[in-house]
């Protein structure tokens, strides 16, 4: 408490001024100079001990400091008595509980980022592999020609699905570190389906399904339109794939006050009713799925529907198909 300059200071002039106050008693009043001097020294005792007590009070503040600095952030400091230092406690309560929070969702980011990167590794080392074994068979000169076309074919699909991850985790990634500048323009919804389909129809046309659109010509919302053709065009892609031969796959949509709606329904397979709150989880592939399947075309669906303010769900039942609902909300002012 006495190395604080001010205190010292303080100390030296309050003993000057009992000492004056005493001097001046004994000359104009001596029998009241005893009173003069137990007065003073009670009020100046009374002083240094409040001011120890708050020092006290300040020494346990910097030992919580000291403790949320390695990193527990378990104390709890809160006052609810009225002064400065109950204020400041407070405060720095307030400090401790965004620096727990803070520090649990870096240490979530960083659990996050290890599991990406070992799904990505996986991922990317199934089609390497594979590549890298048929590249082998085909340096084999007495390699029948029936079987190299086979093997060339297969290593082309493997750099089609490559490139396709790739560009897929780089559009996530920069969703992720809000380095896309959305766009906030009128889209109408008839051009935003025929864009997302049109390289789906040969795939479609392979499979001989069918595919019917029905809705108001005029319906429209604002958002980005390349983004959200994105989107539109992996949950068209993913009832495609879950679609048998002959099936059909019908997109409607509408325009309320309130938001405007696309849906995509299928006579697919469906999902399974366990799978569907992780459907749209990056990397998660549902117990139907196929091989080839990667499991990041729905999280990214999701992704630019919760960047544009809207919302993504899905309805599915076994042996039913499935059906999946886009919102785009309209922006209140």
């Amino acid at each position: 408490m006495f190395r604080n300059k001010e205190i010292k200071v303080f100390t030296f002039v309050s003993i000057g001024v009992i000492t004056f106050g005493i001097a001046v008693c004994l000359v104009l009043y001596p029998k009241a100079a005893w009173l003069m001097l137990l007065f003073s020294l009670s009020l100046f005792l009374s002083f240094l001990f409040f001011t120890w007590r708050r020092y006290q009070q300040l020494d346990r503040l910097s030992v919580y400091l000291r403790c949320i600095a390695n990193g527990d952030f378990q104390l709890d400091i809160r006052d609810n008595a009225e002064g400065e230092l109950s204020i400041l406690k407070n405060e720095i309560y307030k400090v401790t509980v965004t620096l727990y929070e803070q520090a649990k969702l870096l240490q979530e980011d960083k659990l996050f980022l290890s599991d990406t990167l070992s799904d990505i590794s996986h991922q990317l080392k199934t089609p390497l592999t594979s590549m890298s074994v048929m590249a082998d068979l085909l340096a084999d000169q007495t390699l029948p020609l029936d079987k190299r076309t086979e093997f060339t074919k297969n290593i082309r699909q493997q750099l089609e699905r490559l490139h396709w991850l790739v560009s897929s985790l780089l559009k996530i990634s920069k969703m992720d570190a809000n380095a896309i500048l959305l766009k906030k323009e009128s889209v109408c919804v008839k051009d935003l389906i025929d864009q997302s389909v049109s390289h789906l129809l040969i795939p479609m046309d392979i499979k001989d399904q069918k595919l019917v659109l029905s809705g108001d010509e005029n319906a429209s919302f604002i958002g980005d339109f390349y983004w959200s053709s994105e989107a539109l065009a992996n949950i068209v892609k993913n009832s495609v794939e879950h679609t048998p031969v002959s099936g059909e796959i019908k997109i409607e949509y509408s325009e309320t006050p309130i938001y405007t709606m696309i849906c995509v329904t299928d006579n697919g397979e469906g999902i399974d009713r366990g799978d569907i709150p992780f459907l749209f989880d990056r990397f998660y592939k549902a117990s139907n799925a196929s091989k080839e399947s990667v499991g990041i075309g729905l999280a990214m669906s999701k992704a630019i529907m919760e960047k544009q303010g809207g919302s993504i769900e899905v309805q599915s039942e076994i042996g039913k198909g499935s059906r999946f609902i886009m919102k785009f909300y309209k922006r209140v002012v």
